[in-house]
């Protein structure tokens, strides 16, 4: 899941806040699936889909979403709930989508609370996105999102490292090994064998705990440009909790995710059969169980392993709102130094959706564009 990135809902109690809010966006619609997209002038972007009016367990590997196995053309990624929502067509199954065929999926698929949804595929959007056509890659970088923006813009998909994607994943290594994106059987055993430690066989938020704590540890010695300051401090824990949250079978919602149905997600992009999706919304739930028992402040290696070093200029827990300042005035800015015309009209209408995945934070809107 892990998918990219807490909900502001999800602050470490203890080190933040937890807060909650209404969700302001559109209303549910039925994502309209561009079957092969190559786009090259503007496409006025939807709105964000709204909130599901129909929230409980619901068999969601169904006749109408089977699984199929990748054709040759089709794109999969860093991020195991998204591939399994393309391997099962909630999205296009060659992997490439808008956002708000991403939101519609991950709330129809997993039952994503809307506003996390909008968080973070809008967040993911803006950096790894062509904002001109309105798609995303949910893996490499592809001529189906159409013409590339100006430099310094990447438009590389989720497996561009460092702008959402990053280092210590559960079952994907680290850029600096070569590979970011793809399944990793040693880091799945090890999956398999803290779960089986910690969780009795199962992974939860005791294992989420632990592994967290080791995955950072691992890249702290082994990866000489490990990096952990946000956004990625932040989704490192998140995606700990996404298999408890979104993985585990709806009608049992007991947080014990078993290892095949783990396997299956993360590996082969399948859910399980006869999966039901989780019994009411939820979001990045737990990410304090994982961060408590073994605090690590932002910060990374400075080219030497071994040598993690804290970062004062990354936001933390206590500080959601310099997260949000900073991708929007740092990275998204740093991509876009001077847009004009329609990108600019799009990066202003993008980052308005964004954020809307902010709504109830207390944060202020910057427009680090103007206001249209």
């Amino acid at each position: 899941h892990e998918i990219p990135h807490p909900s502001p809902s999800a602050g470490v109690r203890g080190e933040g806040h937890c807060v909650s809010y209404l969700c302001l966006v559109g209303r549910p619609q039925r994502a309209r699936i561009r079957r092969y997209p190559s786009y090259s002038e503007y496409q006025e972007p939807e709105l964000p889909p709204g909130p599901l009016e129909d929230t409980s367990a619901k068999l969601v590997n169904d006749e109408a979403h089977p699984w199929q196995p990748l054709r040759p053309e089709d794109i999969r990624g860093p991020c195991p709930g998204l591939n399994t929502l393309a391997s099962h067509g909630y999205l296009s199954r060659n992997g490439v989508a808008t956002p708000a065929q991403i939101i519609n999926a991950v709330q129809e698929g997993f039952n994503m609370e809307n506003t996390l949804a909008v968080f973070v595929t809008y967040g993911a959007h803006l950096v790894d996105g062509n904002l001109i056509t309105d798609l995303l890659s949910i893996g490499h970088k592809t001529p189906l999102t159409g013409p590339d923006p100006p430099a310094p813009a990447i438009v590389g998909g989720l497996n561009t490292h460092a702008v959402f994607e990053g280092d210590a994943s559960m079952t994907r290594g680290d850029d600096f090994f070569g590979n970011n994106h793809d399944f990793n059987e040693t880091l799945f055993d090890q999956f398999v064998d803290f779960s089986n430690r910690f969780g009795g066989g199962k992974y939860n938020l005791t294992v989420a705990a632990e592994l967290r704590f080791k995955r950072i540890q691992d890249s702290i010695a082994t990866n000489p440009r490990f990096s952990l300051v946000s956004p990625r401090y932040y989704t490192a824990y998140a995606e700990s909790v996404f298999p408890v949250n979104f993985f585990v079978d709806g009608r049992k919602n007991d947080g014990q995710l078993d290892m095949d149905a783990a396997r299956g997600f993360f590996q082969h992009s399948r859910m399980p059969e006869g999966f039901f999706r989780a019994n009411g919304t939820r979001g990045a739930e737990g990410m304090d169980q994982v961060f408590l028992p073994h605090p690590i402040q932002p910060g990374g290696n400075v080219g030497e392993v071994n040598s993690y070093t804290l970062d004062p200029t990354s936001a933390d827990f206590s500080t959601f709102c310099l997260l949000y300042e900073n991708f929007v005035n740092i990275t998204v800015k740093g991509l876009y130094p001077n847009p004009t015309g329609d990108l600019r009209k799009a990066l202003n209408r993008n980052l308005d959706f964004f954020f809307l995945g902010m709504n109830g934070t207390g944060c202020a809107q910057v427009f680090p564009y103007g206001q249209d």
